[in-house]
């Protein structure tokens, strides 16, 4: 009951808010204005083409996605606007676009990705739980300014044609101040925490979750934020060694009362810090 009410004032507000014609990779963005949430849609600068550099990205290559770059048409992009984060391994990043579509694909690769199964009625409750994902998502665009949260997607490249998904993978990238977090960032007062790293379990153990935290390095660099920060279990050591790889160190663990006293997974802070000549530290 709680899907079928929500989900159709969520179509019968795109209907009577939306008003754009879908042309090749044209952005939609939420209109993010305090107080107007998604009754405001409008057009964007029509994305260029992904870019082709593998990393280490040099500090050229940053300095030109900062000062903005040229679309087709020879307008120059919004200073938020990133064609391409990373095109490497048969995978590209680039950010959401704001279409219901592809929102709609983001929130199914991370239900997916995160929902667990039930004995009785799996498939409804995966339909409430995919709604659920949905609706976090559009409450994060709908109150986060573009520059303090990017949601990032993973698709294959146009030198992988096998691959019929649109999206295989997804990432949040928020800007924090949490002081607990910050006692362990010297001179930082803010940083960018990551989180729901998400990837399709058929295109699990092909680089796409590497090529998503790559991502977020030139983020970080595009914003300028020296700190990434996220939460692993402390018992998924897969996870943990996939974020060991990409130059994280564990830093802090939940204290026993939050976790083992109450029955819940025990989770680490993992921190890194991203190199001022590159964006991808080995």
């Amino acid at each position: 009951m709680a899907q079928c009410q929500w989900q159709p004032h969520f179509q019968t507000r795109l209907k009577k808010d939306v008003s754009w014609k879908c042309r090749g990779l044209q952005c939609i963005s939420i209109n993010r204005d305090k107080g107007k949430g998604i009754r405001n849609w409008k057009k964007r600068l029509q994305m260029p083409q992904c870019c082709s550099s593998s990393f280490p990205v040099s500090s050229t290559t940053v300095r030109e996605l900062e000062v903005g770059l040229i679309n087709s048409e020879g307008k120059q992009r919004g200073e938020n606007e990133v064609g391409c984060f990373v095109n490497e391994n048969g995978w590209k990043v680039r950010r959401m676009i704001e279409t219901e579509q592809e929102m709609r694909n983001v929130a199914a690769v991370q239900a997916e990705a995160f929902y667990e199964p039930l004995l009785i009625f799996n498939d409804l409750f995966f339909q409430f739980f995919q709604a659920e994902v949905l609706s976090g998502l559009l409450y994060r665009l709908k109150n986060s300014p573009p520059d303090r949260y990017a949601c990032l997607v993973a698709e294959a490249s146009t030198d992988t044609p096998e691959v019929e998904q649109d999206l295989v993978g997804v990432v949040d990238a928020t800007v924090y101040r949490d002081t607990d977090v910050l006692q362990f960032l010297p001179g930082a007062t803010e940083y960018i925490y990551i989180s729901g790293i998400a990837v399709l379990n058929n295109f699990r153990r092909r680089k796409v979750a590497t090529a998503l935290l790559k991502a977020c390095d030139v983020l970080a660099r595009f914003w300028s934020f020296e700190y990434l920060v996220l939460r692993a279990y402390e018992d998924d050591f897969g996870a943990r060694q996939l974020y060991t790889n990409a130059g994280y160190i564990v830093v802090s663990s939940d204290a026993p009362w939050k976790t083992t006293w109450i029955g819940r997974r025990r989770r680490v802070l993992m921190v890194k810090q991203v190199s001022p000549e590159s964006t991808y530290i080995h």
